[in-house]
């Protein structure tokens, strides 16, 4: 017997394959900003086909990350990827080169803890230079230079490195309480069903939504459940946009 969660997501899911579902709202009665971090890339190619049936635009926060297919997330291998992006019309910001933490500030420099536990001290030029490194290899991938914003992995910030941020032009990006869809919560304690569930109870307009491309330590991936949930909100007269139409 099915339960009352997995009736509503099988709901769900026949009701965004529909065609009403694919349509943009007539009017707007609110906007939301799609966002997907790097992470492995191993749903890259799915949630770019769901984006794309639903006609929506999101923005993706780029870093050197390793992927699923044992290569990094910015090299040539992922050109085409990145260049199909592109041509749809997405935005694209920094998540920092090395994916590394920023954890605190000391005197005017900022505490920054690498993948591999390591940990380096960076200055205001140090820090600007870890946001310009995507940025640079971008443009060389796609010809195309990221939009003028960044993510902090984790989205751990501290005063010293938003500065420095701000100083080399780039705006940080976080998201709201209710955008944070759960995709890298255990699978087990947080099945998809609930973390459908709570992101069509929770968004609201302006609310700046997050997930990633692929997560390692996730069992059952979300990003399948993209689609349902687009195709929800859009029954529920949202549009969406990207954070630098916020400005």
């Amino acid at each position: 017997m099915k339960t009352g969660a997995a009736r509503l997501l099988q709901g769900l899911v026949l009701m965004a394959a529909g065609a009403a579902a694919l349509a943009a709202p007539a009017a707007c009665k609110g906007t939301l900003y799609l966002t997907f971090d790097t992470g492995n890339m191993r749903h890259a190619e799915l949630i770019a086909e769901t984006l794309a049936r639903y006609g929506a635009k999101a923005t993706f926060f780029v870093a050197q990350e390793k992927t699923f297919r044992g290569d990094q997330a910015l090299d040539p291998s992922w050109a085409g990827y990145w260049q199909a992006r592109v041509a749809e019309g997405h935005a694209f910001g920094s998540h920092t080169w090395r994916h590394g933490s920023f954890r605190d500030d000391i005197g005017d420099r900022v505490r920054y803890r690498l993948p591999d536990g390591d940990s380096a001290t960076l200055d205001a030029a140090a820090v600007c230079a870890e946001l310009k490194r995507p940025d640079t290899r971008f443009q060389e991938l796609t010809g195309r230079r990221l939009d003028p914003l960044w993510r902090a992995p984790g989205g751990r910030t501290t005063p010293n490195t938003l500065a420095a941020a701000r100083a080399c032009g780039y705006q940080h990006v976080g998201w709201a309480p209710a955008g944070f869809l759960g995709d890298e919560l255990p699978s087990e304690t947080y099945p998809n069903s609930v973390l459908l569930q709570r992101a069509l109870a929770r968004l609201k307009d302006g609310d700046i939504v997050m997930a990633h491309l692929g997560i390692w330590s996730r069992k059952d991936a979300f990003a399948p459940m993209l689609a349902p949930l687009i195709g929800a909100l859009r029954e529920k007269g949202f549009c969406f946009a990207t954070p630098g139409a916020r400005r």
